[in-house]
């Protein structure tokens, strides 16, 4: 499962809720180093075991990287579209824990680059996550009929 969406739109939170008990979390935030997140991802695919691959994963090229090995092995890939307004990732960015808050140009640049999920990226579904103010979240299956997901506004 690819989590994809600017920093403060619930993914982290979404996963905690939905998958931890199911799903091993890849986090460039927990392992630092794109290395060590290689290495947590490859350990995965050996083992066949679920994960979440949870990172901001703007660029459908930086997606790439996971979708094919994760379908050579096997595994159904998901994109999970935290579809987030601006305005609203800078609110929730603000309310995060002490020192966890991302600075805000980097918010800004992330929304800026940020290409939702396609089709011919190779997904197999992909599934649209918005939340309310109390982080209650509703995920809507997008079907290929509707086309791509549109970017946020």
């Amino acid at each position: 499962m690819i989590f994809i969406g600017v920093q403060g739109c619930g993914k982290t939170t979404f996963y905690k809720e939905r998958f931890f008990e199911t799903h091993v979390r890849v986090s460039r935030d927990m392992v630092k180093t794109k290395a060590r997140e290689r290495i947590l991802l490859g350990a995965c695919l050996a083992a066949k075991q679920p994960f979440v691959l949870d990172n901001t994963n703007p660029l459908a090229s930086q997606r790439a990287e996971i979708i094919e090995p994760a379908r050579a092995a096997g595994f159904r890939v998901v994109a999970c579209y935290f579809r987030c307004g601006l305005k609203e990732a800078l609110w929730r960015n603000r309310r995060r824990h002490p020192g966890g808050a991302v600075p805000v140009p980097g918010v800004i640049a992330t929304f800026k680059k940020l290409q939702p999920p396609s089709w011919a990226e190779g997904f197999d579904e992909i599934r649209v996550v918005s939340s309310n103010e109390a982080n209650e979240f509703t995920v809507e299956e997008w079907t290929k009929e509707k086309g791509d997901p549109p970017r946020p506004e």
